[in-house]
């Protein structure tokens, strides 16, 4: 497929900075008409002549008119980012002066790029696989130390290094047994079906290992929503404001203050938890705006990755115990906090409801314990596994030709234990072949393409 694409000879320019003010502004041209449209632009020196991973200062004017003063760094074919001619000029970060320069780049023959469209080429080009590819947008998008150790991973070829020996071993056997197919009459082997069975059995184990890594790979990229849940006065504000430590939700002693959910981010070592303080959950109230925001509650509890349960260590130990049998019931994934341990006794508090799971007992109020339970929100979501340096699977389309991987995997194996013949057991192995080539992009389309890399910024 690399390479392969029409219409990708000519040449494309675009900003490869934000757009506003800044103090530099960089502007990317990638093709074949790269270094002559510098040439006919920069007046200091003919760039075309000079040597590749070198940078040069001086004037860019168009028809005698100058543009800007600016640096040129070039990277001649094939050893750039696109493995084609590529400049990038970095100008004074004036939007004025990144359009004037811009427009006289596509007035001597380039084009504006599409989003995306250099790692694209790099990718048609064969600088990158498409697992590859697709890291570039992730590590662009991360907002954590983990989120971007995932990416630069990826990006890296671990997680495409991990599929390439698969791969390229099954082909041989793929060969071998499409081979006998041609000797059918001579009733031959020269696959050897022992070693086949070892090779898919070690391959379904590391597979396996990736798709159940994408849960992981998921909270890292997309972070974790948290719905904090109780009754009216049991301090879901106030725990809020004692994670943030800032005072981010109105606290009262007046019941259904909260009448809306309240977003905020919060990052707990790496990982991005989107809490949401919601309205206190009564039965019976007659103010149709608390009724609403009661509503608004209970749909983001049941759409939230972790429930934060908290109550009052007053509260009726029935009552509570009824609400933990409905959130397991539903399926929830929650973590109960006991508030309030500095107005009681908290031995006592701990005799009540310490026969109780996934329990934390804070004074939100005072902060205590506080730091504790953010240690256990990240102990629940990560179940132990915190070496983002690992193979881990953030994307969704990779993880579903994964699956479908495993699954002729799985059909391979069987197709062995019951001697199944040659031809049908190609079948499986090629159904196999193509999922892991659509990771990686030996197996891929046009459309496939156009649509990965149009989520990609212009510039990138």
């Amino acid at each position: 497929m690399q390479g392969q694409l029409a219409g990708w000879d000519d040449t494309i320019a675009a900003l490869a900075t934000p757009p506003g003010i800044g103090a530099i502004g960089v502007i990317r041209i990638s093709g074949k008409k790269a270094l002559a449209i510098t040439d006919k632009l920069f007046t200091a020196k003919k760039i075309s002549e000079q040597p590749s991973h070198t940078l040069h200062v001086g004037l860019l004017k168009l028809n005698d008119i100058v543009l800007d003063e600016v640096v040129v760094a070039l990277f001649k074919s094939p050893r750039s980012y696109t493995g084609e001619d590529v400049i990038e000029i970095s100008c004074h970060g004036s939007n004025y002066i990144l359009q004037q320069v811009l427009q006289a780049i596509t007035s001597l023959g380039a084009r504006p790029a599409k989003p995306g469209e250099f790692t694209q080429r790099a990718f048609l080009n064969g600088k990158l696989d498409l697992a590859q590819a697709e890291a570039v947008a992730d590590l662009i998008a991360s907002n954590t130390e983990a989120s971007k150790k995932a990416a630069l991973s990826s990006m890296r070829g671990g997680f495409s290094e991990a599929l390439k020996n698969v791969r390229e071993q099954l082909l041989k056997f793929a060969a071998l047994i499409e081979l006998e197919l041609d000797f059918s009459q001579e009733d031959v082997e020269f696959a050897d079906r022992t070693a086949l069975y070892k090779l898919v059995s070690e391959a379904g184990l590391s597979i396996n290992k990736l798709i159940s890594s994408f849960q992981l790979g998921n909270v890292i990229k997309n972070g974790v929503s948290v719905a904090i849940i109780g009754k009216p006065n049991a301090g879901k504000s106030t725990l809020l404001n004692a994670l943030l430590n800032e005072n981010r939700a109105i606290v009262s002693d007046i019941p259904g203050t909260t009448r809306d959910t309240i977003e905020e981010v919060l990052n707990i070592d790496g990982i991005l938890f989107r809490l949401i303080d919601t309205a206190g959950i009564r039965l019976h109230t007659s103010d149709i705006i608390e009724s609403a925001g009661i509503e608004r509650s209970l749909e983001k509890m049941k759409h939230a990755d972790l429930v934060l349960f908290i109550f009052d260590v007053t509260d009726d130990k029935k009552e509570i115990e009824k609400r933990v049998h409905d959130m397991k019931a539903e399926g929830l994934h929650y973590i109960l906090v006991a508030n309030k341990i500095d107005k009681t006794n908290e031995i006592e508090a701990r005799r009540q409801f310490g026969h109780l799971e996934k329990i934390i007992f804070i004074a939100a109020k005072e902060g205590k314990h506080t730091e504790t339970l953010k240690e256990y929100m990240t102990d629940t979501v990560l179940h132990g596994k915190v070496q983002t340096e690992s193979n881990i699977v953030t994307n969704a389309r990779h993880y579903h030709a994964l699956k479908e991987a495993a699954t002729s995997l799985e059909e391979i194996q069987a197709g062995l234990d019951n001697n199944l013949e040659s031809d049908l057991l190609a079948l499986d192995i090629r159904r196999c072949l193509h999922y892991l080539g659509e990771i990686t992009g030996q197996v891929t389309n046009e459309d496939m393409l156009d649509y990965i890399f149009s989520k990609f910024c212009i510039g990138k």
